[in-house]
């Protein structure tokens, strides 16, 4: 099997795959009041698998940046880092913990709280108890923060595409 035929059928694996996790955010839609039809014609079309990878680097990046600059409070951002959190999870299909999400954040606990209770209310993520542990609390994006994390990162690399000479494999298959 050659190399271009190893790339399709990655392709169509990939394709296949980001399917099913629009038919679960579907699913997950409706528990919210939100109409299925609304909320898969605004996102299937940007949704891309390379969106988890771009939000991974996003990241790494800014917990690389504080690293060099040796203050993590310098470029704080919790809000952000837990949407970047909780937006690869969700591409992952893993659930994340309350507790975890608050790590992810590189804030004190208590200010990483604060703002999950602040995207909350805004309709950005939602928490589940955990039916196993009653001790536990697991935290998603919410349809409508998903769906605005999708339209960022379509939005980031349609400007990456549009500047000049930025052309790279990750890019023509997010097109």
């Amino acid at each position: 099997m050659g190399k271009d035929q190893l790339r399709t059928k990655a392709r169509r694996l990939i394709a296949a795959a980001n399917e099913l996790l629009a038919i679960a955010h579907e699913l997950e839609a409706t528990e919210g009041g939100v109409r299925i039809d609304d909320f898969a014609a605004s996102h299937s079309a940007k949704d891309s698998p390379i969106w988890a990878e771009i939000a991974r680097n996003t990241y790494r990046d800014r917990r690389r940046r504080a690293d060099i600059f040796a203050d993590p409070a310098l470029f704080g951002e919790p809000a952000w880092d837990i949407l970047l959190d909780l937006f690869i999870a969700a591409k992952e299909r893993k659930r994340l913990p309350v507790t975890s999400a608050c790590i992810g954040a590189a804030v004190p606990a208590t200010t990483a709280l604060r703002w999950l209770t602040v995207l909350e209310e805004k309709g950005l993520i939602m928490r589940e108890n955990d039916s196993n542990d009653a001790r536990r609390v697991f935290v998603r994006l919410s349809a409508e923060g998903y769906e605005k994390m999708v339209a960022y990162f379509s939005d980031v690399a349609g400007d990456m595409r549009n500047d000049e000479g930025i052309d790279t494999p990750a890019l023509r298959m997010a097109q």
